[in-house]
């Protein structure tokens, strides 16, 4: 009996980073045999960012495995129910439930250090009058909330390099839940201060994925990318059996 075609692994980047925030698991995976795309997340509000990484994945022929970090888990909560997704994985995520948004989950749990760090600033909206808003993390705070086990210097980097999130994104309700068709991995930070990794837990009991828990920082890629594509490795092994 032939085994399933090898899935592309498609990686969905969170809010504050961007597709660079998986540069030392990506070798990792094409070092394994896999097929990658760390496609560009708009973070302008979860629906859109959520239909625009699902209209990439059905151009992407065969199987896929889902991969998303934080904000990203939220995305593909939504998207993975395109048919060729046949695995999820949240790292450091939000995996919400069919209509809840970011702002009720996170709200049901004690804030993280990210709460009191937060800048917003105003934006123009495309074709339509008024300001939208953009969150960031104020750049003297982000290493140590967002990426206390990475490189200083890298985090410095980062810092002044993110990629903001709309304010809509945490209002949006998911009008879906992957998690619930498609079998999931979740990985817990457990030294999250970005996230509170109780969120983490709940979402990932409540959707009764496989979990792990790694004694890491928000970015848990950069820390630890051997154990994130161990585990990515394993979502794509379950995918072919």
């Amino acid at each position: 009996m032939s085994r399933s075609p090898r899935p592309t692994v498609v990686l969905v980047h969170g809010a504050f980073a961007d597709a660079s925030s998986f540069a030392q698991v990506i070798p990792r995976l094409i070092d394994r045999g896999l097929d990658v795309v760390a496609p560009a997340v708009p973070n302008r509000s979860l629906l859109g960012d959520a239909a625009y990484i699902a209209s990439l994945v059905r151009q992407i022929p065969g199987p896929v495995v889902l991969v998303g970090h934080s904000y990203g888990g939220a995305v593909i909560t939504v998207a993975g129910t395109e048919d060729n997704v046949k695995a999820l994985v949240y790292l450091a995520g939000y995996a919400l439930e069919e209509g809840e948004s970011l702002g009720e989950l996170q709200g049901r749990f004690p804030d993280s250090g990210l709460s009191t760090a937060l800048v917003h600033t105003s934006f123009p909206l495309d074709g339509a009058a008024g300001t939208g808003t953009d969150v960031t993390v104020r750049p003297d705070r982000f290493p140590a909330i967002f990426a206390a086990d990475v490189d200083p210097r890298l985090a410095e980097v980062l810092a002044v390099s993110q990629r903001p999130l709309a304010a809509q994104a945490f209002a949006d309700a998911a009008p879906a839940a992957a998690w619930k068709t498609k079998p999931s991995w979740g990985l817990v930070a457990s030294s999250d201060r970005t996230i509170n990794p109780d969120v983490e837990r709940y979402g990932y009991r409540r959707a009764g994925m496989t979990t792990v828990e790694v004694d890491s920082s928000h970015l848990v890629m950069l820390s630890h990318p051997q154990r994130v594509a161990d585990l990515i490795e394993e979502a794509v092994r379950a995918t072919r059996d």
